[in-house]
């Protein structure tokens, strides 16, 4: 499983982006698509998870109602909307994915793949 992550940029505070994650390679039905972010000085975090053969998803509270997760399974691609972007939120966002869907998806830990990072700013 290979992924590209693009869409970062520079905006300013209350504007939005769209990330992009194109998945290539064998995609198991249990696989589960995350988004983490990791800010400069900062540990990797999740922001928002989403079972590919389902309709769970999952947000880190301090996106919660601004970010939306959503996939398109025949282009294999996962997509996050980020609305209401604050300086906060600037980072490196990083897609992965975990092959097991039994682990907790917030966890980093819990994936096996991950794409390259996409540098999202947000100034104010």
């Amino acid at each position: 499983v290979q992924l590209q992550a693009s869409g970062g940029g520079l905006v300013q505070a209350g504007g939005s982006l769209r990330l992009s994650c194109r998945i290539s390679g064998r995609i198991l039905n249990r696989i589960v698509m995350g988004w983490f972010r990791q800010a400069p000085g900062k540990e990797r975090e999740f922001a928002a998870g989403i079972g590919w053969n389902s309709y769970f998803t999952s947000y880190a509270d301090s996106v919660k109602g601004r970010f939306t997760i959503s996939k398109d399974n025949r282009a294999n691609t996962v997509y996050l909307q980020m609305n209401g972007l604050k300086p906060e939120d600037t980072a490196v966002y990083y897609c992965a994915a975990e092959t097991d869907s039994r682990l907790p998806i917030t966890r980093r830990e819990s994936y096996d793949y991950w794409g390259q990072g996409t540098l999202v700013t947000v100034s104010s």
